[in-house]
């Protein structure tokens, strides 16, 4: 992870660092999966969705079993980054 990064996550509300960890450890996940995951409000999770989109640490895809939903994943080169750092 690039320190740009780490400062940004950090600098985050604890709403967004807690469905980032939530990412982090259950995969994509839609946003509905986030709030039964993290027992957040629906709008907690928004917000919180839309900061981590902003620092651009999260990618958001069609959910294809229901095209209403997205399906949000940490983005590929954040986790081989955090992979890197652990070995």
């Amino acid at each position: 992870m690039t320190e740009s990064d780490g400062d940004d996550i950090a600098d985050l509300p604890p709403s967004a660092k807690l469905v980032y960890k939530v990412l982090e450890y259950n995969g994509p996940l839609t946003q509905k999966g986030i709030v039964q995951e993290s027992m957040l409000s629906a709008r907690t999770v928004r917000y919180a969705l839309e900061r981590l989109d902003e620092i651009g640490v999260i990618e958001e895809d069609v959910y294809f079993a229901d095209a209403r939903q997205n399906l949000y994943e940490i983005t590929d080169e954040l986790v081989e980054a955090e992979a890197a750092v652990s070995d």
